[in-house]
């Protein structure tokens, strides 16, 4: 394979991850969430079969004060049907990049610098959905 048509591959690639990224952050807005995902989000928790866990599994890991108000269920499900109304199908994610199998990256090592992130804003509330 030459290194053009390897590069046009990582270009795809990169822009489905990009498109799932603001599928995701869309639907975070959206709810009301607080949290936005880069690409190493979705690396490391790439290791978990299915987009539903994966979601549970981060709200479970660095999230876990919304669950005492809604499930983890409940907020995978509805992050879930907002992101896939907006960009559907799961992510497919190369998993020998991703971080040791089960474990997923705290929030403090996941930030971008080239990502800047305000929560500033005001975001309307999840009850509602």
């Amino acid at each position: 394979m030459n290194p053009s048509s390897l590069n046009a591959r990582h270009s795809a690639h990169d822009a489905e991850i990009d498109a799932h990224l603001c599928a995701y952050n869309s639907a975070f807005d959206e709810l009301g969430l607080r949290f936005r995902w880069d690409a190493h989000t979705l690396v490391s928790l790439a290791v978990i079969d299915g987009e539903q866990a994966r979601i549970a599994t981060y709200i479970e890991t660095h999230h876990a004060h919304l669950l005492t108000a809604y499930s983890a269920a409940f907020l995978s499900q509805a992050i879930l049907e907002k992101k896939n109304a907006r960009y559907p199908g799961c992510v497919s994610i190369r998993v020998e990049s991703s971080p040791r199998s089960n474990q997923v990256v705290p929030q403090s090592r996941i930030t971008s610098s080239s990502e800047p992130v305000s929560y500033e804003m005001a975001l309307p509330a999840l009850a509602g959905i």
